[in-house]
């Protein structure tokens, strides 16, 4: 009987070392999400001991509720202000790595037959403008661009189009102009419907500016800390390949391949010429880019609580992920491309 019992509680804390280990992750398919692929794909879980399953959803805002409910531990998406009202509400989750920063690559676009009209940021006053949706991470990009100007979004005519949808938007002429990311700015002016413009990275301060970052559901962190750090890890490590490949270094095809087997692309061609977004190799946030973001939403009106760094992003994660994978360096040394050093 004794040894039965000993059996059974070695089965059992066997049981519950197994649960503890595995995880789930979603993820909105976009290219800097090849960070969690590759965290899978080339074992960087398995080798901290980590069995990790992917979810994807087509946005962050659907990603939140699931990991409020610790349905998913960690989630990867864009910054939005879903995620600044989620916290003021006390939800558990806070960012832990920053996943996609600046250089964004993204480009306001201009109507082809109106490229001679709008000339100016001034010129955008009472023009209809594309932007994805209310309160996402793209309204402070361009109302950054709209500042420099002493503009508003108040002064615009904001239409909703999501980016795939941006190239019809023109085609139809119903935006005079756009903020849009590749692939599809490639697509719209391969076309000729629209023209690059500017780009925002010329007008934003401070930076990096983050727009991509990993959530963590805080009371699943707090009972595995253990586990969240190595899980954290794993996806900066990750991160760094993604840099590598960023930089056009040898890895540029492999990473190519993930991204291209899960989807995230169809088209090979397009997805090595096009740009990618930077981050910064261990996932450290910019503390005053992300403050400045969340001043933007209460200036617009849109959020109206003031919270304090500590409980939008936990550094600890990026630190530890640094000091266990030691210093970063660009393989590729002739790469002049800004971000991921």
């Amino acid at each position: 009987m004794r040894a039965f019992a000993i059996v059974t509680a070695v089965i059992l804390a066997s049981a519950s070392a197994s649960a503890q280990t595995r995880i789930t992750i979603g993820i909105v398919p976009t290219v800097p999400a090849a960070s969690t692929y590759l965290a899978v794909d080339k074992g960087y879980f398995r080798e901290a001991g980590i069995e990790a399953k992917i979810e994807t959803v087509d946005s962050s805002s659907k990603i939140i509720p699931f990991l409020a409910q610790n349905q998913v531990q960690v989630a990867q998406g864009g910054l939005a202000i879903g995620y600044f009202n989620a916290v003021a509400d006390g939800l558990p989750l806070i960012l832990a790595l920053e996943g996609g920063s600046s250089p964004l690559y993204h480009n306001v676009l201009v109507r082809a037959d109106l490229k001679d009209k709008i000339k100016s940021v001034a010129d955008l006053k009472g023009k209809s403008v594309a932007l994805t949706a209310p309160g996402a991470i793209t309204n402070y990009e361009f109302g950054k661009v709209l500042a420099s100007a002493g503009l508003t979004l108040k002064d615009i005519e904001p239409k909703y189009v999501s980016f795939p949808q941006m190239a019809a938007a023109f085609a139809n002429k119903g935006i005079d102009a756009g903020l849009e990311v590749a692939p599809f700015t490639d697509e719209i002016t391969r076309r000729g419907i629209a023209v690059r413009w500017i780009d925002p990275d010329d007008y934003i301060k401070p930076t990096p500016m983050s727009t991509v970052g990993y959530m963590v559901n805080t009371d699943w962190a707090k009972q595995n800390p253990d586990l969240a750090h190595r899980v954290f890890t794993a996806l900066a490590k990750g991160g760094r390949d993604y840099c590598q490949a960023y930089h056009h270094g040898p890895n540029r095809g492999e990473v190519e391949d993930i991204l291209i087997k899960h989807k995230v692309m169809t088209d090979r061609d397009l997805l090595d010429k096009m740009d990618w977004q930077a981050r910064t190799p261990d996932g450290k946030f910019n503390v005053a880019s992300l403050m400045d973001i969340q001043d933007f939403f209460i200036a617009d009106g849109t959020f109206t609580r003031k919270l304090a760094p500590e409980k939008l992003v936990d550094l600890s994660y990026s630190e530890q992920a640094a000091k266990a994978l030691g210093p970063f360096a660009v393989t590729n040394k002739a790469s002049t491309l800004k971000g991921c050093r």
